[in-house]
């Protein structure tokens, strides 16, 4: 599949990502945002551009939500802490990565989606709450609490989590409090819990991250792509 770099400007800067498309299709085909998790965009996040590309025949835009790699973990977490303190920042972010994406020839506007690993889910499903145009948002391993600063009532995707029963980041009561959002308000959502499954499950080199909270899990990663697929076939068709 061909890919490329795809820009959009941020308060002067060029935050440049990793497109990829599938060329033998002639017709508008719909677009996928994919948001990287807290390392910065890797080859995680532009692998599964490339398999929605392949598999599907989408046009997936694997964003750079930071503009940088960060370096280690306190920058990491400096960054999420600035994003989640800055909802308006965060959210310019989303919309311009979304925004250029759907600007491209080779998508249908009409169709979107967008799908986030780790601090990627928590900004797609915020992305999500700031009613962006949005067909579907699958977030994976997915942190559920947000900014706070969007409502679910504005919601028009159909949500799916993906997230792992033994990850010590998304407690029960996370996982209550956000069923309760998204029921109160209406929403169509869902929610995998895969029971042997920790923190990055989708990522095969999860292990290096420095504590056992983290594992790549095989099975729990080819069920939640499987269960994406199966929402996408709903939605995008």
């Amino acid at each position: 599949m061909p890919s490329k770099d795809l820009a959009f400007a941020h308060k002067g800067d060029a935050l440049t990502g990793h497109l990829a498309w599938d060329e033998r299709r002639r017709e508008p085909q719909p677009g996928v945002l994919v948001i990287h998790e807290a390392t910065g965009l890797g080859a995680h996040a532009r692998q599964r551009a490339d398999r929605l590309a392949s598999e599907f025949g989408y046009v997936a835009y694997a964003m750079d939500l930071f503009g940088e790699t960060p370096a280690d973990l306190n920058a990491m977490i400096g960054w999420i802490q600035k994003l989640l303190a800055d909802p308006d920042d965060l959210r310019q972010r989303l919309n311009g990565a979304l925004q250029a994406l759907a600007r491209l020839p080779q998508v249908d506007p009409t169709r979107l989606a967008a799908i986030g690993y780790c601090f990627g889910g928590t900004a797609a499903v915020e992305l999500a709450r700031d009613g962006a145009d949005l067909r579907a948002v699958v977030g994976f391993h997915a942190g559920l609490q947000g900014t706070a600063a969007a409502t679910a009532a504005t919601v028009k995707a159909k949500i799916l989590i993906c997230n792992g029963a033994q990850d010590p980041f998304v407690t029960p009561e996370i996982l209550q409090a956000f069923s309760r959002d998204m029921t109160d308000a209406g929403i169509d959502w869902q929610m995998n819990l895969y029971g042997r499954a920790r923190h990055s499950f989708t990522n095969v080199d999860a292990a290096s991250f420095g504590s056992d909270a983290y594992a790549y899990d095989a099975d729990a990663d080819r069920r939640s792509w499987a269960d994406m697929a199966a929402l996408f076939d709903e939605t995008l068709a």
